[in-house]
């Protein structure tokens, strides 16, 4: 049975009908995905009937609303294949990245080094930059090859017995490469080194088993898997978290404080001071839950079949470079282009006046536009209620672009 993209188009609200044009083209999903009824209404529910703090309370709301909580814990564990101590609420992945870091780079000093990638988004480059010049340690970077993934030949020269991590992305938020994790454990290992994983691009298609990656750390965002703002993950293997600091500290990671001291909680309490964002995890706990439960198989070869459709649609036109893999293997379905001489803004500007939502510019990647000479690309990122109206209004609207300017 074909993939019903109507059918789970139609769970939508803003792409029924009722958004800003009559039928909008949302093809930047790499940014933000929109969101299913299903999770508008989870949230809704909790505000209307048991908002509350959460942990410290014994009413019946505040309870309610730590059962809640910490079942939307449970769910996203399920969803990484991990157990819910290993769940850490944050407000995104850039916050993921930042508290390990700070935590897990507590430990690093002079001489130690951190690898990432030129592929790399900037919250996987700036949090290790920063650590850098606090600590002293010393940042490599992998280079991508001439197709957008990362030169994984080079780790034999940049992995070194002074690496301590190696911070890479899952899959490019640019080109849209997903990288070869086993090879990168195995690289890892030999070195006595742990793997960070930003996964940011990777969780909207569906659940992972995390721990079976072998890695260490790993970090996504609940806007892209089409769930609300504000709320990420990190999740970490448990002897790491246990031997981690706390990032920033406040109420409800704690265990006791005393005006001379204060001892912590256990993980992952210990990483989440202050009031948690309650709605937002279970909107996120929602949106796994809604995720799982989609044709998972189906949306695959829907979109690498709308992938290839886009891919084939910008090759023959005049003026228009692809930057990424020409193929639909072991990539995301996130095509980058050029369109000489234009600037991405302007193209992304004139598509949107045809209802064409995409992005235009650096994508907070910019050494990896300036290893390639460019100031930008046109990105579209697709998701599972896309469909093949969405890549002809895209193509149709890029010719009018060509015409008109």
């Amino acid at each position: 049975m074909a993939f019903d993209v109507a059918a789970v188009r139609a769970q939508f609200p803003i792409l029924t009908g009722d958004g800003p044009v009559p039928r909008l083209h949302y093809l930047d999903n790499g940014a933000t995905a929109q969101i299913p009824r299903a999770v508008l209404d989870a949230m809704a529910a909790h505000e209307t009937t048991a908002r509350a703090n959460v942990h410290r309370s014994v009413h019946r709301l505040a309870e309610a609303a730590t059962r809640a909580y910490e079942g939307a814990r449970e769910s996203v564990a399920r969803f990484v294949g991990a157990q819910a101590s290993q769940v850490v609420f944050t407000s995104g992945t850039t916050s993921a990245i930042n508290l390990v870091a700070h935590a897990f780079g507590a430990r690093l000093g002079p001489g130690d080094e951190v690898l990432i990638s030129t592929l790399e988004h900037h919250s996987n480059i700036v949090p290790w930059q920063l650590l850098r010049d606090r600590n002293g340690i010393v940042l490599k970077a992998l280079p991508a090859t001439t197709d957008g993934r990362m030169d994984l030949d080079r780790l034999d020269d940049l992995v070194t017995e002074r690496t301590r991590l190696i911070a890479l992305t899952h899959a490019a938020n640019v080109t849209g490469a997903v990288t070869d994790v086993a090879r990168v454990v195995t690289a890892a290992r030999a070195a006595g080194a742990e793997v960070l994983l930003d996964g940011a691009q990777m969780v909207p298609h569906g659940p992972l088993d995390v721990p079976a990656l072998g890695v260490g750390f790993y970090c996504f965002s609940g806007h892209k898997m089409f769930g609300p703002n504000g709320i990420g993950v990190l999740w970490g293997r448990s002897d790491l978290l246990e031997s981690m600091p706390p990032f920033m500290g406040g109420g409800e990671m704690i265990a006791h404080v005393s005006l001379e001291q204060t001892s912590y909680a256990a993980p992952p309490m210990r990483f989440e001071a202050g009031t948690p964002p309650i709605t937002p995890a279970i909107g996120l706990a929602a949106a796994a839950d809604w995720l799982s439960a989609q044709d998972l198989a189906g949306a695959e070869t829907h979109l690498k079949n709308l992938t290839a459709q886009l891919i084939d649609g910008l090759s023959g036109m005049q003026g228009v470079s692809l930057v990424g893999p020409a193929g639909t293997q072991a990539r995301m379905p996130v095509v980058s282009f050029t369109m000489d001489p234009l600037h991405p803004h302007d193209v992304a500007q004139i598509l949107d006046s045809h209802g064409v939502a995409v992005r235009g510019g650096h994508h907070c990647a910019q050494p990896y536009m300036d290893s390639r000479d460019i100031a930008g690309t046109v990105r579209a990122s697709l998701a599972l209620y896309n469909d093949a109206d969405d890549v002809e209004a895209l193509l149709r609207g890029l010719r009018e672009v060509r015409a008109l300017l």
